[in-house]
Parts: structure tokens; C-alpha cells; sequence
């Protein structure tokens, strides 16, 4: 195996990297072939699986919010391979520092689907352990998730660990303080960190275009960090990118930055209406860029999915989505003091002050039989609705 790290190209030649085209060919690339020789059909037929579920998931959710039952959803439509593919080529104790977008790569990765689903409903602040599955819990602020991940890699590095972080953000934050800060001390201190940006060519409704003048990918080796450029919608050039950077930061080569090139089919949120900044000429031409069709027909070639395999996937992953549906709707209401748990490790008294005030507030409520404090506090999805509208 070639020293990973190596530096891979000349970042003003930066080409991107791909494993299988949009039309389902396999093809070869000098880089990362070496990182994926041991992945084999099954490999492969696992990989499809995990965005089948993923995609399927995010259709449920979507249909959740639409109809009541979640506040918001980010959804991530299209940009399964990049989710998938980065997400499968890490190691247990590796540390993953998401966004708000990444609920894909949190499934993957063991969230339960009502640890998903409750922050997203409003019963929880939070949502799964991080420390259960090495997942940070979703961070809304852009870009701020860059900073968590540097310092919990230069934390590995003094522990002398061989683990790596990885912190996910998109293009739009590649313009957020935060992460260039992160980068500066990434390099400075040798971290093992790996940035991967989902460039999915839009910051809410600015086009990836007024946010860089060059490859987003491009920008890092300014500050002394390799990086590479990837089709992110071939989750095997994704799997093989992550591998890469992975190795560098184990090895003791310090930050990569990974430029994941892929496309949001959806709306940046359920609040949000695409269709008032870009047209469907777009969508059509990333339409037939699909990471799921591209390793459909792959795998079809290699005799591996016939119509039974694909009929089998597709039942496993509607089974996902009733899971997530039952999930979602019988998330039980959260007891209104529990608004003073977590926000400390060790009480106070500032804190003890503010918790009786509370407390006696929501009793005079219950003593009326209404209001905040009566009963458990639960209230049906649709008032939960309109109160945060």
C-alpha cells in the first residue's frame, strides 16, 4: 500500500475521483482503488441496502412533518452515498461530529429511530447517547461542529490514540468562521481529523457558485491540509476517500479534507420551497446522477440483484419506515421539569432557584386543572403544531 500520507494531487489540477460512473460502471482510479480491494459484492450489495433504508426513511420523515407529526426535517434526498459511504468506512471508536442533515449517517451507525425522531418531534433536546455509538448529537449552528471535531482529535492525539474524528458540514458553512478557525488549528497541531464537506451546491437558496471560486476542495491545502475532491454520489469512491483520509490521520499525516460532490434533491428544510431559486432543468440533469441507480445497475451486471433481492431490500426498508412512523407517534411527551436536566453536570444554585420558581408556577396551574402543569403535560401533535409555528 502507497504512504497515505502522501499528498494526492496538485490542488490547481484537482480533478474529482470516482469509482463508478453515474450509469453504473466500475472504473479505475490510481488513488483509491487500494482503499476498497477488499470490498466484494456483498460489500457492495450491503452498501445499497443502507441507502435503500436511508432514503426510505428520509420519505417517511418527510411525510411525518407534512403531516403534523414532527416540527422540521432536514431532508437528505440524494445525498445517500455521501451519508453511506463515509459513515461505513470508519472504525467503532472513531468519534463523528454531524450536522442537523446527517440522520442517515446517525441510523448507520445504531441511533435508535425514536432517538432520531424526538428532537426533530420536539420531545427532546437531544436526541441518542453520543457515547453509545460515537455520535455527537446534531448540531444546528454551521459550521460549529468543525471546532468539536478538531478539539476532540487533538484530545486523541494527547491520549495518544490511534482513533480519528470526523466532522461533516457542507459547502454553505465553508464560509462560517468556525471552520476555518478549525483548519488552522488542525494543521497547526497535526490533528487527526477528517473535514468532509457534502457539497450538495446549495447554502440554504445561494448556489455553492457565490460561496467559492474554486473547488471548495481546493481551499484547504492553503492552510496545510491534503484534500481530495470525490463524486459524492458514488458511495464507493466516498467509502474509498474516507478510508484514505482515515489512514493519513492514524498514521500520524494529521487533517484531510474530503469535498464530497453531490447534490440536495430536496428542500434545505421542510420550511424551505426550492422551487423559488432553482429549476427543474437541475434537478433533471442530478436526477441522472442517482448514487442509488448507478449501483443498482452495477450490481445487477454482476448478477448479484435480481427483481427477488431488490423486492426483498425494498420490504426490509418500508419495515424501517413503520418502525420510524410508530416510533415517532408514540414518543411520549417530556415532563416539564425535565427542561432543568442536562443543563449542568452538578446542580446550583442559580440553578435550584430557577427550578423552584418553575415548579411553583406549573403548580398553580395543576391546582386549576389547566394549563402548563396539568396533568403530565401532554398536549395533542396539533396544538405541539401551532405552537411552534
Amino acid at each position: 500500500m502507497s504512504d497515505p500520507r502522501q499528498e494526492p494531487e496538485d490542488p490547481r489540477s484537482m480533478h474529482m475521483h470516482q469509482l463508478i460512473t453515474a450509469d453504473g460502471q466500475r472504473v479505475q482510479d490510481e488513488l483509491l482503488d487500494e482503499f476498497v480491494a477488499d470490498v466484494d459484492d456483498e460489500t457492495l450489495l450491503g452498501l445499497f441496502r443502507d441507502m435503500v433504508e436511508v432514503r426510505r426513511i428520509d420519505v417517511e420523515a418527510t411525510a411525518l412533518q407534512r403531516q403534523g407529526q414532527l416540527a422540521l426535517w432536514p431532508p437528505m434526498l440524494g445525498q445517500e452515498a455521501s451519508q453511506v459511504g463515509s459513515v461505513r468506512a470508519l472504525e467503532p471508536d472513531d468519534f463523528i461530529f454531524p450536522t442537523y442533515r446527517e440522520n442517515g449517517v446517525a441510523y448507520c451507525r445504531g441511533a435508535h429511530l425514536s432517538e432520531v425522531m424526538g428532537v426533530w418531534r420536539g420531545n427532546s433536546n437531544t436526541g441518542w447517547d453520543p457515547y453509545e455509538i460515537n455520535v455527537a448529537t446534531p448540531q444546528i449552528i454551521i459550521g460549529a461542529q468543525t471546532l468539536h471535531a478538531t478539539g476532540y482529535a487533538m484530545g486523541l492525539s494527547l491520549d495518544g490514540k490511534e482513533s480519528v474524528a470526523i466532522g461533516y458540514l457542507g459547502d454553505g458553512a465553508t464560509s462560517q468562521g468556525d471552520v476555518h478557525e478549525s483548519m488552522v488549528f488542525a494543521a497547526s497541531f497535526q490533528a487527526p481529523v477528517i473535514f468532509f464537506c457534502q457539497n450538495n451546491h446549495w447554502a440554504i437558496s445561494e448556489p455553492v457558485g457565490l460561496q467559492s471560486a474554486v473547488p471548495l476542495a481546493g481551499r484547504a491545502p492553503g492552510y496545510g491540509i491534503p484534500s481530495l475532491q470525490v463524486d459524492g454520489n458514488d458511495v464507493l469512491a466516498v467509502l474509498a476517500a474516507v478510508r484514505w483520509a482515515a489512514a493519513r490521520a492514524r498514521s500520524g499525516g494529521g487533517p484531510s479534507f474530503i469535498e464530497a460532490v453531490t447534490y440536495r434533491m430536496g428542500a434545505h428544510t421542510t420550511a424551505d420551497d426550492p422551487t423559488r431559486y432553482r429549476g427543474v432543468t437541475e434537478l433533471e440533469e442530478w436526477g441522472a446522477k442517482d448514487p442509488i441507480a448507478r449501483l443498482r445497475v452495477l450490481l445487477q451486471s454482476r448478477g448479484m440483484l435480481d427483481v427477488g433481492a431488490e423486492a426483498e431490500i425494498a420490504a426490509g426498508a418500508d419495515a424501517v419506515a413503520a418502525e420510524l412512523r410508530q416510533s415517532c407517534i408514540s414518543l411520549p411527551d417530556p415532563e416539564p421539569m425535565t427542561i432543568f436536566d442536562n443543563v449542568y453536570v452538578d446542580r446550583h444554585a442559580v440553578l435550584e432557584r430557577q427550578r423552584d420558581h418553575y415548579e411553583r408556577y406549573l403548580a398553580g396551574f395543576s391546582s386549576a386543572g389547566q394549563g402548563p402543569g396539568a396533568g403530565n403535560g401532554s398536549t395533542d401533535a396539533g396544538t405541539r403544531e401551532g405552537s411552534r409555528s
